[in-house]
């Protein structure tokens, strides 16, 4: 196996969980998210030869997840296909995959509530990154952020 396959191979098996996060947040059921997941995959196998910066692997992986999942959700809607989806989450595919506890299933349904960038903005506040390296991630100001996750705060409390 040639060498960028491997180190390829190796940081994938290192950040798959950013790949199940982003999944989880953005598709309900669980076909969505496998063809997602292998969507993200073929993304980042895309992108890698180009990396530059391997000390930030992590932001480039909420990057490229995040921008593939938010194209297929465009997509998506432009065929109505989304319109089809359960509103209420599939618990007993996501229990198996992730062990989620109740708690967590409880935002996790206000958190679908949410639009894609402000989804996406939670979910990299929820593991703590910075204001700084939202930003970057998203392309958009740190202060940008900070208004975003305050709004976001408030609608999840109101859907608690």
């Amino acid at each position: 196996m040639n060498e960028l396959k491997q180190d390829f191979l190796e940081i994938l098996s290192n950040y798959q969980g950013i790949l199940h996060k982003v999944n989880l947040i953005y598709f309900k059921n669980r076909s969505d998210r496998e063809d997602n997941f292998q969507e993200i995959i073929y993304q980042l196998w895309k992108s890698f030869p180009d990396l530059r910066n391997k000390n930030s692997l992590g932001s480039w992986i909420y990057a490229v997840s995040i921008n593939t999942s938010i194209s297929r959700l465009k997509k998506d809607s432009r065929i109505e296909y989304r319109e089809n989806l359960p509103e209420s989450i599939d618990t007993i595919d996501i229990a198996e995959e992730l062990s989620l506890n109740e708690s967590f299933q409880v935002l996790l349904k206000a958190i679908y509530k949410l639009n894609e960038i402000d989804k996406s903005i939670m979910l990299l506040y929820l593991e703590e990154r910075s204001y700084d390296e939202i930003a970057e991630i998203l392309g958009i100001s740190p202060s940008n952020v900070g208004v975003r996750i305050n709004r976001a705060k408030k609608l999840l409390k109101q859907n608690l």
